[in-house]
């Protein structure tokens, strides 16, 4: 429980570390925080998030109650975003005040409102602090929740839900290059499976 099981340096230099203990807390909580706002096994949880130890946590909190998470790469513009969660019928959207990206700023929560004015499904926003001031937000009372101020009431104790092999874990999208975006499934037996079999034979 005490070794480190995230390492994590961003863009601008901050530094955090998070060792296995850490995260299980932490999963379980933003497990609860899901729970409050309605989502449950099956539903759908879009993640645009930049790359910091809270995505990690949205993942596993979301696998722990058997929501299926898709993640929406941090670059990707609103449309992108629009398309995607409309396609998968997400519930509830999990973003950040901002990101860095190559010394810009780059204003996710801007981005994610664009998408959200024809996102009928989304119920709800939970916003990671990520930047300063610098970064100004609009909040739409009563669908956008702070991240840190959800999880500090929530508890840390979250039983995980049993599954089948064959349950959707999670949906990845394909770029969209060459025609529309299309969500390839993860299963949950599928994919410990393959991850089991690359770490013993590849690693």
């Amino acid at each position: 429980r005490n070794k480190a099981a995230i390492i994590w340096e961003g863009e601008p230099g901050d530094r955090r570390t998070l060792t296995y203990w850490d995260l299980y807390r932490e999963v379980q909580q933003f497990a609860n925080v899901l729970k409050k706002l309605g989502v449950s096994r099956g539903d759908r949880v879009a993640l645009y998030l930049p790359l910091i130890p809270e995505l990690a946590i949205a993942m596993l909190a979301c696998a722990r109650i058997g929501a299926v998470h898709s993640v929406v790469f941090g670059g990707f513009s609103s449309e992108s975003l629009r398309d995607r969660i409309n396609d998968a019928q997400a519930k509830l959207l999990v973003t950040a005040d901002g990101g860095y990206r190559r010394g810009q700023i780059v204003p996710l929560k801007q981005m994610a409102d664009e998408a959200l004015q024809d996102t009928p499904s989304i119920r709800n926003v939970i916003i990671v602090q990520r930047g300063d001031r610098s970064m100004p937000v609009h909040v739409q009372e009563g669908r956008d929740h702070w991240y840190h101020r959800l999880m500090q009431d929530a508890s840390p104790v979250c039983a995980p839900e049993a599954m089948d092999a064959e349950d959707m874990l999670y949906i990845l999208y394909t770029s969209g290059t060459t025609g529309k975006p299309k969500g390839v499934v993860h299963t949950t037996g599928g994919y410990l499976t393959g991850t089991y079999a690359t770490t013993k034979l590849v690693f």
